[in-house]
């Protein structure tokens, strides 16, 4: 027998469940990977704090983690929600995803840590940023492109 069951029991010893902690009803703080979120998250430099949703009214702008069917752990911005269900958007993303059931959001964004500064939710920038950007959502490919070329020009 080769050592490789202990060190998978070892990795499952100290695996967190997010979702167990958020039943819990205790928030938590993570690293998002990925650039859906991006300009909001850049993997390895910010942090997201998210609480469970018992209390929240989910609304448009909110930033959620929510369970994909038989799939992966999300944290997308809501564009809107209605009897049909829930709709998600990445902040580098134009496409739309939903609609999603209340019963997949695990968690809601309650603030986020950038430079190792904790900036709430409710802080007023961060709000216009976010109603801004939901509006921008059609324009993004378009804004996208822009910022890459402008990027490309000054690498020069």
């Amino acid at each position: 027998m080769d050592g490789s069951f202990g060190a998978e029991q070892e990795q499952k010893k100290y695996k967190i469940d997010i979702e167990e902690l958020l039943a819990e009803g205790k928030t938590i703080q993570l690293k998002p990977q990925g650039y859906s979120m991006y300009p909001l998250f850049l993997p390895g430099r910010d942090e997201a704090r998210i609480a469970p949703v018992g209390g929240h009214t989910l609304k448009r702008g909110d930033v959620a983690l929510y369970r994909r069917d038989q799939s992966i752990l999300v944290l997308h911005r809501i564009v809107r929600k209605d009897a049909s269900g829930i709709y998600f958007v990445g902040d580098n993303q134009a496409e739309i995803e939903g609609p999603l059931r209340e019963d997949q959001v695990r968690g809601i964004l309650i603030g986020f840590v950038r430079k190792g500064k904790y900036v709430p939710v409710q802080n007023i920038p961060y709000r216009m940023y976010a109603s801004v950007w939901l509006m921008l959502r059609p324009l993004r490919p378009l804004i996208s492109k822009t910022v890459a070329k402008i990027k490309r020009r000054f690498k020069k």
